[in-house]
């Protein structure tokens, strides 16, 4: 048993830091794209859309490092 928490611990650390990584680098691109913002400047739905999903993400990835810690908390105290 004690090995299946630790596994899942794992991959829910590798899930984290994929998150974590992954969205910002893509948000950036997100940012550059002409897409983003319309004649005047102003923030389009594509942008607004794609801060959603990296706000979703981080938090996600933020429940995820804290439910990997808390199990190996409880299974290796």
């Amino acid at each position: 048993m004690t090995g299946l928490v630790v596994f899942a611990a794992v991959v829910l650390l590798l899930s984290a830091a994929f998150n974590a990584f992954a969205w910002p680098t893509f948000f950036k691109r997100v940012t550059r794209d002409p897409r983003a913002r319309d004649g005047a400047g102003r923030r389009t739905p594509f942008f607004t859309v794609h801060l959603a999903l990296l706000v979703v993400a981080l938090v996600l990835a933020l429940a995820a490092l804290v439910a990997a810690i808390l199990l190996l908390a409880f299974t290796l105290a």
